[in-house]
């Protein structure tokens, strides 16, 4: 591999950066493509989104019939979980089972205890004073779950900004309608409000806190591992 590609590739991985290095089989020739160059690459866009999705490599046959192998290099996924809460505590366990880096966020020292959540990474603090540390990114979701506006709206309009591939928030329509009005005056238009997924989880009729993690980490994994047309 030329060493100024294996440098970007190094820097793309460093940089929690997802990347594609494509080797034509013909002629053994290699470049590198990030999602930021999909729009240069029409022909293949579905094929690599999909690869990003599923972080699997693999040879793919171009139309004209071109076989190219496709290393696929994509950051491990995180959760960002907002609120040491009784949800998040059989949240935590399961996406850590389901292959995510989990970490916890909530400035109540009496709940964001390591007693209550081992084996994760926990901040005691407010959001404000360590999303910036977290680095939150577009393989990072992010679950708000203290129905407490002065914890959850800062990390809500953070992880718009960032581009977190799931942004939820626990509470009512009637809850998320006031949630509108607070981030639209911190400058969240429509569009960015409504990849929000409110109420949070999957619609299964969750009831306990067991329940409502199983129905938000299913939603989280759809966003991960599904585009945006394969949903039913």
């Amino acid at each position: 591999m030329d060493l100024d590609l294996l440098s970007h590739m190094n820097a793309a991985r460093s940089g929690r950066q997802a990347a594609i290095l494509v080797t034509d089989l013909h002629d053994g020739s290699q470049r590198l493509v990030t999602p930021k160059d999909l729009e240069n690459e029409p022909q293949f866009t579905d094929e690599f989104h999909a690869r990003f999705r599923s972080g699997k490599s693999g040879l793919f046959e171009t139309a004209d019939g071109r076989q190219l192998f496709l290393t696929v290099s994509v950051p491990p996924p995180r959760l960002v979980v907002i609120g040491a809460v009784h949800i998040s505590q059989s949240l935590a366990p399961m996406a850590r089972l389901a292959g995510f880096d989990v970490t916890v966020i909530d400035p109540r020292t009496a709940f964001a205890t390591p007693e209550r959540f081992p084996d994760v990474t926990l901040f005691a603090e407010w959001p404000a004073d360590v999303l910036s540390e977290v680095a939150l990114d577009p393989y990072t979701a992010l679950a708000a779950l203290t129905h407490d506006p002065k914890i959850d709206d800062l990390p809500l309009s953070a992880a718009l900004a960032a581009g977190c591939f799931y942004i939820g928030a626990l509470g009512s329509r009637k809850t998320h309608g006031k949630r509108r009005e607070r981030l639209a005056e911190a400058g969240v238009d429509d569009t960015a409000f409504a990849r929000i997924d409110a109420p949070i989880g999957a619609d299964i009729g969750a009831a306990s806190p067991a329940e409502i993690a199983v129905a938000v980490l299913a939603n989280v994994i759809a966003a991960l591992r599904q585009g945006p047309g394969d949903r039913s």
